[in-house]
């Protein structure tokens, strides 16, 4: 990725790296508007969120996912997303996290650092060691399963072909797929009760 025309890094092996806690616990902007503008950027209320399928895992295809994932290679992550923070009228309109709900989380994760969170990363394949993952080799998910998502959340498309997998080999008893409009990536936020309905459908059925 840093050989394109316009160099980029993938946002997993920026929050593996050391300096990513500091960056994000020390930003400039501070904590609070950190994460106002990163969960903006992620979500339905950033009007270019328009996921799709891509071709195949190549940094060019890659590189069509925004920058909170797809990141431009000499920015940390409050870089990034600042670029993107909403307008006042944006926050005063965003019933999905306002602006006190937020503070709760800014004044947590200054207290304590992103590095518990950021850990996920540090272990190789996403999270999961060789070990670990070799454990699950061939092996289904074979109980009742659900998938929900936002419409807006590239988080669906951002592995080429791991939707369609999940749906047709790794879980054999899919009910159902639900992507909700006028979500991101923050789905059980931004549209809660419409993902409740879909829960309570779901459950007496599992």
């Amino acid at each position: 990725m840093a050989a394109l025309d316009r160099p980029r890094k993938h946002y997993q092996w920026y929050y593996s790296t050391r300096p990513a806690n500091e960056d994000m616990t020390h930003c400039k902007q501070g904590v609070h508007d950190f994460l106002r503008a990163y969960y903006h950027h992620k979500s339905a209320d950033w009007t270019r969120n328009k996921p799709h399928r891509l071709t195949g895992r190549t940094a060019e295809e890659f590189a069509r996912m925004p920058t909170y994932y797809i990141m431009d290679l000499h920015e940390d992550m409050p870089t990034t997303v600042a670029h993107e923070m909403p307008s006042p009228a944006e926050i005063a309109a965003c019933r999905w996290l306002p602006d006190n709900e937020l503070a709760v989380c800014a004044a947590e994760y200054t207290r304590t650092g992103f590095q518990g969170g950021l850990q996920w990363y540090r272990r190789g394949t996403g999270g999961l060691d060789t070990s670990e993952l070799q454990l699950f080799s061939g092996r289904t998910i074979d109980v009742p399963s659900t998938f929900i998502a936002g419409t807006s959340d590239w988080g669906t498309y951002q592995m080429p072909g791991a939707f369609e997998r999940m749906q047709q080999t790794a879980c054999t008893r899919m009910q159902a797929c639900h992507l909700i409009e006028g979500a991101g990536h923050w789905v059980q936020q931004e549209q809660a009760a419409r993902v409740s309905e879909a829960l309570v459908r779901f459950l007496p059925r599992s």
